[in-house]
C-alpha cells in the first residue's frame, strides 16, 4: 500500500473527526457568511505528482476552495428552488458514503430493501397508491426523462412497436402536449430522440396564469383523432408555482388516448398541506410522476424520485442484459429500472430525514416556506420600486421594477442583491416581463431570515433606481 494511504488508514478516526469539526464550522457559520462570496475561483493547479493525505488535502481545499463556495446551504439562497440538508439528512449522506453500497441490486446488501421501504414512505407522502412504484434518481431531469421514456414506449405499444426494440425512428411523429412545460421536458425529449420540436405548448389559463386550460387541451385531443399523445401536467410551475387541474386532466383520459405524466418536482409537497393538498388532487391518476427531492425534502444534492404505474414498460426500457446480473424478477433490481447501472443510495438520506421528522415536521417546514413567501411578497407589494407579477400560490415571490423593467435592470437589481452578501435570487420572465424569483424551501429560513432579505432588495431597489430616476 503506498504509504501516504497507509498513514491515513492509519489515522482514519482522527481525519473523519477533523472533517467533520471543518464540516460543523461551515455550517454553525452560514448566517454569517456571505450568501454568495464575492470574488472569482482560484486559477486551476497542476495534478501533484505525490499527494498530500486527507489532513493536507483538507488544508487545501480549506484555503482555496471553501472560500468560494456559496451558501446555498443556508437560509437566505433563495435562487432556483433549492433546499437545505437537515441534520438528519446530513447524517445519512456521511453514513451513504461510509457504506459506500452499489444499490443496483439486493443479494448481498440491504441497501435495495431499504430504498424500497423509503419509495413506500415517499408514496404516501404524496398521496400515491399502490399501484405505483417507484426508484431513486439523480434529479428531476432524469426523473421526467424516465417518465418520458415510459411514455414513449407505451406510445410504441399502442402502435405495435417495441421501441427498446426497434428504436425511436419506428415510432413515428410523437405529439407532446403541455402548458407550462418545465425546460428539462424539452431537454428529455432531446436526449429520447422524440425532439424537442414535438412539444407542443396549449394556450393557459387567462388573467396571468401558468395553468393549462384544461378546455383548450380537449381540443387538441380531439384534433389528434385518435392518435395517442403524451400530456405532461404540472404540479407547481416554477414562476408562480401555479397547478394544472390534475383531476379535470385526469378525466381526459376517458375519452382520450394519453399518457399522463405530472412533473411534481417541488409543487407535489403542497399534498403535506392541509390548506393546499387539494391542488395534488388527481396525481395518484398520473402514469409517471416526477418529484425533486434536493428541493423541499432538504435532502443533499443529488435526489429526486420517479414514480409509475407501468413498472412492466419500465423493466423493458431499463433492463440490463448481462449474464452476472441476472434477468429481472416479479420485484426487480433497481439496475432494471433506472438509466444508471452503478446506483450511489440515495435513499439514505431520505430515510433518515423522514424517520427522524416525519409528516408533522415535513408539513411544518412546508408551511413555514408558505407563510415566509407571503410576507416577502406583501414585503415587495409595499415597495413603490417594485410590484408582484403574480400572486403568492405557494412558495415563490416573483416580482420585477415597478419602471421599466428591462433586462439589464432587472438582471442589474438581483446582481446588486447577491452582491450585498444578503440574498441571493434568480432572473426569470413571466408573460413576456423580466423578473426575479425567490424560491422558499430551505428548512432554515425564518422570518428574520425573510426581512433581511426584503431589506437587501428594498435598498439595492433603491440605490439603482431611487423613485426620482429613469
Amino acid at each position: 500500500m503506498h504509504p501516504v494511504l497507509a498513514d491515513d488508514l492509519s489515522r482514519l478516526p482522527e481525519l473523519l473527526q477533523s472533517a467533520r469539526d471543518f464540516a460543523a464550522r461551515a455550517v454553525s457559520g452560514l448566517d454569517a457568511r456571505p450568501v454568495v462570496p464575492p470574488g472569482g475561483a482560484p486559477d486551476a493547479q497542476p495534478l501533484p505528482a505525490r499527494g498530500a493525505g486527507a489532513e493536507g488535502a483538507l488544508a487545501r481545499f480549506a484555503e482555496r476552495w471553501a472560500p468560494g463556495f456559496s451558501a446555498s446551504a443556508g437560509p437566505r439562497y433563495l435562487g432556483f428552488v433549492t433546499g437545505g440538508a437537515t441534520p438528519a439528512a446530513v447524517t445519512g449522506d456521511w453514513l451513504t458514503s461510509a457504506y459506500d453500497q452499489n444499490a443496483a441490486g439486493g443479494d448481498a446488501s440491504s441497501a435495495a430493501a431499504l430504498e424500497r421501504e423509503t419509495l413506500g414512505w415517499l408514496r404516501e407522502l404524496f398521496g400515491l397508491g399502490d399501484a405505483h412504484s417507484g426508484a431513486f434518481v439523480t434529479g428531476a431531469t432524469v426523473s421526467n426523462t424516465v417518465g418520458l421514456a415510459l411514455a414513449r414506449e407505451w406510445l410504441g405499444e399502442r402502435r405495435g412497436i417495441r421501441v427498446s426494440e426497434a428504436g425511436v425512428a419506428a415510432l413515428g411523429p410523437v405529439e407532446v402536449l403541455s402548458g407550462s412545460p418545465h425546460s428539462s421536458i424539452p431537454k428529455a425529449l432531446s436526449v429520447l430522440g422524440v425532439g424537442r420540436d414535438r412539444l407542443r405548448t396549449v394556450p393557459v389559463l387567462p388573467g396571468g396564469r401558468e395553468a393549462v386550460d384544461v378546455g383548450r387541451l380537449a381540443e387538441a385531443l380531439e384534433a389528434l383523432d385518435g392518435r395517442p399523445a403524451v400530456v405532461v401536467a404540472n404540479a407547481g410551475t416554477v414562476n408562480t408555482v401555479d397547478f394544472d387541474d390534475l383531476r379535470a386532466i385526469a378525466d381526459l383520459k376517458e375519452r382520450y388516448g394519453f399518457w399522463l405524466h405530472v412533473d411534481a418536482a417541488f409543487g407535489g409537497f403542497a399534498a403535506l398541506s392541509p390548506e393546499h393538498a387539494h391542488l395534488t388532487d388527481g396525481l395518484d391518476a398520473a402514469d409517471s410522476v416526477c418529484v425533486d427531492l434536493h428541493k423541499w425534502l432538504n435532502v443533499p444534492y443529488d435526489a429526486a424520485v420517479q414514480f409509475t404505474r407501468h413498472r412492466d414498460l419500465q423493466v423493458r426500457v431499463f433492463h440490463n442484459a448481462s449474464p452476472y446480473l441476472g434477468l429481472p424478477t416479479g420485484d426487480p433490481d433497481f439496475v432494471h429500472l433506472t438509466p444508471e447501472n452503478s446506483r450511489r443510495l440515495r435513499a439514505l438520506p431520505a430515510w433518515f430525514s423522514l424517520a427522524a421528522y416525519g409528516r408533522e415536521g415535513h408539513r411544518e417546514i412546508v408551511e413555514r416556506n408558505v407563510a415566509l413567501a407571503r410576507r416577502l411578497g406583501e414585503g415587495i407589494a409595499g415597495l413603490p420600486e417594485l410590484r408582484l407579477l403574480a400572486p403568492v400560490r405557494l412558495n415563490v415571490v416573483c416580482f420585477t421594477l415597478a419602471g421599466s423593467p428591462t433586462r439589464e435592470r432587472v438582471h442589474a437589481l438581483g446582481r446588486a442583491v447577491a452582491d450585498s452578501g444578503e440574498a441571493f435570487l434568480t432572473p426569470t420572465s413571466h408573460e413576456g416581463t423580466h423578473a426575479l424569483r425567490a424560491a422558499f424551501s430551505n428548512w432554515r429560513t425564518s422570518e428574520a431570515d425573510t426581512d433581511r432579505v426584503l431589506d437587501a432588495v428594498a435598498r439595492a431597489a433603491g440605490s439603482l433606481f431611487p423613485p426620482d430616476g429613469p
